[in-house]
């Protein structure tokens, strides 16, 4: 697979992106928040009995140090900020695009007047079944095609086009 098709196939790198985020996100809310809090737990422990070791010795401490230590102990990476930030939002267009509706743009005059080179167009993708995303397959049937619709499809000697064409027989009809 080339890289051309590999950027080419959305629903791959959202698959991907959406796994990555998830997985970190999920280490950071299970298992590294947990490592932080018990650092953050003996840090200020130790500075607990530095503090009231200088009391006794007649040493007044400011508190706002005890409170900038736990902030800075606890702060998250940004590399984990960033992706427990994304993750909801790219599960959420991973999840719109593969089983709900995908944006699509007329690449050629074939459908004139109706669309134009350049249209855009949302397809409702559950209209005809409910596909697996990135291996596209059919796992239920809803309706079937009829006259007039318009469907997308992947061109069958590339699959990194998409054609977008008006049925114009079903199965059963003669077409002359």
């Amino acid at each position: 697979m080339n890289l051309q098709a590999l950027l080419g196939n959305f629903a791959l790198i959202l698959f991907i992106l959406t796994v990555v985020t998830g997985v970190v996100w999920f280490l950071d809310k299970f298992y590294l928040s947990k490592q932080r809090r018990a650092a953050a737990n003996a840090a200020l422990a130790e500075f607990d009995a530095r503090n009231a070791k200088l009391q006794a010795d007649g040493i007044k401490r400011d508190a706002s140090g005890r409170t900038a230590l736990e902030a800075n102990i606890l702060r998250q990476p940004t590399w984990i900020e960033y992706s427990g930030s994304f993750f909801p939002v790219i599960a959420m267009v991973f999840f719109l695009r593969s089983f709900l509706y995908e944006p699509f743009k007329i690449p050629s005059s074939s459908m004139v007047p109706t669309l134009v080179i350049g249209d855009l167009i949302l397809v409702n993708k559950f209209t005809y079944g409910i596909r697996l995303p990135i291996i596209n397959k059919k796992i239920i049937n809803i309706n079937n095609p009829q006259r007039g619709d318009v469907m997308v499809f992947k061109y069958p000697k590339d699959t990194a086009l998409d054609y977008i064409k008006r049925v114009v027989g079903v199965p059963g009809d003669k077409i002359v």
